[in-house]
């Protein structure tokens, strides 16, 4: 049985996605359907947390918008992302940035890594 549900796991496996880490400014195009139409939303943010493993993998973006904290969780391999745009790499020192919840402005940046 776990054969089998390996079987069909490898074959959800996207093979195209670009490598990218928490702290991390990213571009998430994604699909989004409206009525029988189908377009590409883009929502850009600082990666908080990635977590889980094979087809099951989730990363979790966050912008402000209007003054209000957005958030949102993607599976990693999702048919519904497009693609993946690194703007800028972060320098952190943590796996999960939760403390960045409760800042606002300035005191929410992550320094920008420089190679």
């Amino acid at each position: 049985m776990n054969e089998i549900i390996r079987k069909i796991e490898a074959e959800q496996l996207k093979t195209d996605i670009t490598p990218f880490h928490v702290g991390d400014t990213v571009r998430v195009h994604a699909k989004i359907k409206e009525g029988n139409r189908e377009r590409i939303q883009v929502f850009e943010g600082t990666v908080l947390k990635k977590q889980g493993g094979s087809t099951r993998a989730t990363f979790t973006v966050r912008k402000t918008s209007n003054g209000i904290g957005v958030e949102r969780t993607w599976p990693l391999h999702s048919p519904t992302i497009e693609k993946i745009e690194v703007v800028r790499l972060g320098k952190v020192r943590r796996a999960k940035l939760n403390y960045l919840r409760k800042r606002v402005g300035k005191a929410a940046k992550v320094k920008e890594l420089v190679k």
